[in-house]
């Protein structure tokens, strides 16, 4: 998944792999008697796809020309280069310029497996205690310096000086050293985790020397806060030019060091990289409509099926594609704020799920695109269904006395609407519930005897959009004598609201990996709960589900892994904790016909723009770029 860095920020621990790791390949070095022997790749499951011998990956065009721009859209304005400073907006696309240490492919169906990019070769022992990085010798910065084992010590002791988020990522590393000019080991606080590894691999790393450097006016450079001055990488792109707040263009470096990784072979095609941001969602089809910038993905179902009517369209100049989705789960849903007192029991919580009418909602506003999430990792074998049986009912067994009944006799379902009968005796159970939960219906309102208040619910949202969803929500709370609040802001007080956990409910989506692990704990584990920087956004604190979190990390192969995952998901679900709402499996693209992509499409991503290229005749027919 190519992610912007502020994306990261958020996302990385959905990218967590965890399960029984296990690497093969040949040896790059000797290795000393009784030590882990270097490898090329590293697999949670089995053998990575592609061996050392290989020169470039499956799906790639290793003879795609290069050349030509591609115009992408970015949602807000940005402030700031600094991908570790916490105060600013950070400008889309800076991943373009740096690396990590290893990365994935995109075709394997152990989507964990991880090639060598800044590193060469990963060794680790059969305990997992520490992992060691070799770097690869040719590895250089733009200004031709090499990148060196000093960098990757001291880019990860600033990420976890600077980024609280990153250093829960990383909170079980607890020593780092340069073993020698070219390597560096971790250490870690626990063996057993399979995972921690390849967690390691995910590091990007920074220039320690120009950070540590001054700027063209003799002014010592802070790293710690955001600046304009673009940042020295090591990756295939560099920031050409730009203007705050509106746009900015990457172009391909012609010495690059890595051109001939097989990572990077058929890769990074184009020439300049431009991204355009804008404010507002109807302003910027507008601006796709006229050509201002090239690929638009549309994740409203609605204007998939209304708005896709135009000349651009009728007369092929604009191509429609929808490619599979099967490179993660997802949770969306209306997260409910457990720290407050009126969602603390789990009654309430159900009750809201009942008056949402996901059919009705889904055939009028979504022209009947879209699915219901059923689970935590919708969308993959990872979703729990059924009832628990064989190893997932052993794992549960662990902690029945702590989780609802329910966990063992009923298959978790989601309240079924589309119709008057439906909603009416789906609101009915709302109410009976609302009354188990002690509340009482008053004069066509639900109060609360103790205070004498209303129920009420305020939704906290950024986009005007949403209320396409939400009025509808609304009607039927307020018909069960609940008190809605719609409460529209922009999206830094929506940042900031939800980062200090002042909202009543929100919509957030959770992306999940295919092979979950350590983020497990940042999304539900206790000891995020109370960090605001987390992901644990409800402020989840149930002992049952750290229980069943460790289960999962400390999986010892995949069959593990899964029987674990699909008990976590289902007493997940059974707390409530989330009135789920709706998923996609596919991701439906438009864009100005002047590009082309390998017919041999990964699984597991659309590869746009990296492994995609200009194609210099279909644009003559489609016509420049205004």
């Amino acid at each position: 998944m190519v992610l912007s860095w502020r994306a990261w920020n958020v996302a990385a621990a959905s990218l967590a792999l965890a399960g029984a790791l296990t690497i093969t390949g040949l040896a790059i070095s000797p290795a000393q008697a009784d030590e882990p022997e270097w490898q090329h790749a590293a697999a949670l499951n089995g053998t990575p796809k592609y061996g050392p011998e290989v020169s470039h990956f499956a799906y790639v065009n290793p003879d795609a020309p290069k050349g030509g721009t591609v115009r992408l859209a970015s949602r807000g304005g940005f402030d700031t280069f600094n991908i570790l400073a916490q105060r600013g907006s950070l400008a889309p696309g800076l991943g373009l310029i740096y690396e990590s240490l290893m990365e994935p492919s995109l075709d394997e169906d152990d989507i964990s497996a991880q090639y060598g990019a800044l590193a060469e070769a990963v060794r680790f022992p059969k305990d997992y205690s520490w992992v060691e990085y070799r770097l690869n010798p040719n590895a250089k910065w733009h200004d031709g310096e090499p990148v060196t084992a000093e960098d990757v010590i001291w880019s990860f002791e600033k990420a976890i000086e600077l980024d609280p988020q990153r250093k829960f990522y990383f909170q079980n590393v607890t020593d780092t050293e340069i073993v020698d000019e070219g390597t560096v080991r971790f250490t870690f606080d626990t063996a057993g985790n399979r995972e921690l590894p390849k967690i390691m691999g995910q590091l990007f790393v920074l220039p320690k020397h120009w950070w540590e450097g001054t700027n063209d006016k003799g002014e010592k450079r802070d790293i710690s806060r955001g600046t304009l001055e673009p940042p020295l990488g090591s990756g295939p792109y560099k920031i050409k030019n730009f203007s705050p707040n509106r746009n900015v263009t990457y172009e391909r470096v012609e010495d690059y060091w890595g051109k001939g990784l097989p990572i990077r072979v058929g890769a990074n095609n184009f020439d300049e990289i431009r991204y355009v941001s804008f404010l507002d969602d109807a302003v910027q089809f507008e601006a796709f409509k006229g050509d201002q910038y090239d690929y638009h993905v549309e994740r409203s179902s609605s204007q998939w099926a209304k708005r896709y009517d135009f000349p651009a369209i009728r007369d092929g100049r604009i191509v429609k594609e929808i490619f599979p989705d099967n490179s993660s789960g997802v949770m969306q849903g209306f997260f409910l704020n457990l720290r407050r007192d009126k969602f603390q029991n789990p009654d309430v919580r159900r009750a809201l799920n009942y008056a949402y009418d996901f059919e009705t909602t889904n055939e009028i506003v979504s022209a009947g695109l879209l699915k219901r999430v059923g689970s935590y990792f919708a969308g993959t074998e990872l979703a729990s269904s059924g009832l628990p049986e064989g190893k997932e009912l052993e794992i549960l067994e662990e902690v029945r006395d702590q989780v609802p009944p329910e966990v063992f006799t009923e298959e978790f379902k989601n309240p079924v609407g589309g119709s008057q009968q439906n909603v009416r005796a789906n609101l009915r159970e709302a109410v009976k519930l609302l009354r188990k939960a002690g509340y009482e219906l008053k004069d066509r309102k639900m109060i609360d005897p103790a205070t004498g208040e209303q129920l009420s619910v305020e939704f906290l949202y950024r986009d005007k959009a949403s209320e396409r969803t939400l009025l509808p929500y609304s009607k039927n709370l307020e018909s069960i004598g609940v008190k809605p609040v719609l409460r529209l802001v922009d999206t830094s007080q929506f940042i900031n609201r939800v980062r200090s956990r002042d909202f009543d409910a929100t919509v957030l989506v959770i992306a999940q990996s295919l092979s979950p692990g350590n983020e497990q704990r940042e999304y539900w584990g206790s000891t995020s709960a109370d960090n605001p920087s987390s992901a644990n956004y409800g402020g989840i604190k149930n002992p049952a589900i750290d229980h069943l979190i460790d289960k999962v990390i400390f999986a010892k192969d995949r069959e593990t892994l899964v029987a674990a995952t699909h008990a976590l998901d289902r007493v997940l679900l059974w707390n409530h904790y989330v009135v789920p709402q709706f998923y996609t499996d596919e991701t439906r693209t438009a864009r100005w016909n002047r590009f082309a992509h390998p017919e041999n499409m990964p699984e597991y991503s659309t590869g746009f723009p990296t492994i995609w290229w200009y194609d210099q005749e279909l644009a003559e027919k489609t016509g420049a770029a205004k």
